[in-house]
């Protein structure tokens, strides 16, 4: 009952910071988990339901920031939106998931889709009541996305770009909360008239008409694992390198050049994150139908 109570107040928290507040945070949850909602099998979309607090209203991405809205609720989740690297542009699971507190080894976004994505897998089993599985979907539809924004795998001295004070146009900001608010806020704003309805929608074209010969290789795991995240957070280190930390040093002025060349990536991560989670509930809960069938 007591978890009850958190999801519901924190989704009203987040209803009523949504109307006022623009910002990876909370637009680019939205839509990672819009698109994913969308791309459910039918099987996956009727678990999704069942797992969604009936305040909700079977809306998914209504519930994707509930993990931000609660870590004083839960400090322990801390760690588990990020995985630093020690200032190199590949990622090694080994060496960098890990809480940089007290050394845990697996305590990182990587470690927690892996833990989230096995504990969904008992859905529906004699075991389901060991975990609450409305808070593993909440954790594991955020943190897919989480993984996809280039700055939460960034370099462990600059804090994934959080030391690091730039000007983004007029503004004083941080590096990574350009990444997670101020690029994806100018776009909607710019392009979109503000409405994030119609950048969805756009993103949701792109993946149709720009993206489809990549979709399936997205999907899939080479290992053929129901999530890959270490694929995941190695390409955001490398786009972190590329696209992220060049021509953002501390000091730096980010105005037009930096934005026309970075809002692409922010977009197709956004596609990706989407397209991914999706695949990875797909994969969960019709596995969970086929093992029944027998």
């Amino acid at each position: 009952m007591q978890l009850v109570l958190v999801i519901a107040i924190a989704t009203v928290s987040f209803m009523l910071f949504l109307r006022n507040t623009q910002g990876w945070g909370e637009e680019g949850h939205y839509t990672v988990c819009k698109i994913a909602q969308a791309r459910l099998s039918n099987i996956a979309a009727e678990a999704v339901k069942e797992l969604l607090p009936k305040s909700a209203e079977n809306d998914l991405a209504s519930m994707c920031s509930w993990p931000d809205n609660v870590r004083k609720q839960f400090p322990w989740s801390a760690s588990l939106h990020f995985a630093n690297t020690p200032d190199t542009c590949n990622y090694q699971n080994e060496r960098d998931c890990m809480d940089a507190r007290t050394g845990a080894k697996g305590r990182c976004v990587v470690g927690a889709i892996t833990n989230y994505t096995n504990q969904l897998l008992h859905y529906g089993s004699n075991t389901e009541s060991t975990y609450n599985l409305t808070e593993s979907l909440l954790f594991l539809s955020h943190l897919v996305g989480d993984i996809h924004q280039p700055l939460h795998c960034g370099f462990l001295s600059d804090k994934g770009g959080n030391t690091i004070i730039v000007q983004w146009f007029a503004n004083k900001t941080n590096l990574h909360q350009v990444w997670d608010n101020s690029i994806i806020e100018s776009e909607v704003e710019r392009f979109y008239n503000s409405d994030l309805g119609e950048f969805i929608d756009a993103i949701q074209t792109n993946i149709t008409k720009v993206w489809g010969t990549q979709v399936e290789e997205w999907e899939n795991c080479s290992s053929d694992d129901i999530a890959c995240p270490i694929t995941y957070a190695s390409e955001s280190i490398e786009d972190a390198c590329k696209w992220a930390y060049k021509d953002a040093a501390e000091g730096s002025v980010l105005q037009d050049e930096y934005f026309q060349t970075r809002f692409p990536i922010i977009n197709l991560r956004l596609a990706q994150g989407g397209i991914r989670l999706a695949a990875i509930l797909n994969r969960i809960f019709d596995k969970h139908q086929y093992t029944m069938s027998f």
